[in-house]
């Protein structure tokens, strides 16, 4: 299961840190990150982190502008978000690959193991 919170209302520029509370399977072990989907708009991923060996990546879009991290004894990944820009306006979803790590995080569609629910990221211009 897992409980993703940290959403809200910021103006553009400004930072926001999401949470994603993993519990019920084994962590380390899986690859946990990020998706959003904006209205109209299809679901992208946005970041990964795997838990074995704690590799990061990102969507070009918000590559060095978004950081992803993890506290293995909190079971918890965050996603640090700086200087926000409208249109990261989005819900968010944490997620879990249980068997591909990473390597699927990109691919349009893609369907993971386990979701949580989505949290809500507005940004103001």
């Amino acid at each position: 299961q897992l409980q993703a919170s940290g959403g809200g209302l910021v103006q553009a520029g400004g930072s926001l840190r999401l949470s994603c509370a993993a519990s019920g399977f084994r962590f380390p072990g899986y690859a946990i990150g990020w998706f959003r989907q904006a209205p109209g708009k299809e679901q992208e991923g946005v970041s990964c982190i795997s838990s074995d060996d704690g590799s990061t990546n990102y969507a070009d879009s918000v590559e060095g502008r978004f950081t992803i991290s993890s506290d293995s004894a909190k079971n918890t990944v965050y996603l640090q978000m700086d200087s926000l820009k409208p249109e990261d306006t989005a819900v968010y979803y944490c997620a879990a690959d249980l068997y591909y790590g990473c390597t699927r995080w990109y691919v349009p569609g893609v369907i993971m193991d386990s979701w949580g629910h989505g949290t809500q990221v507005t940004v103001s211009s």
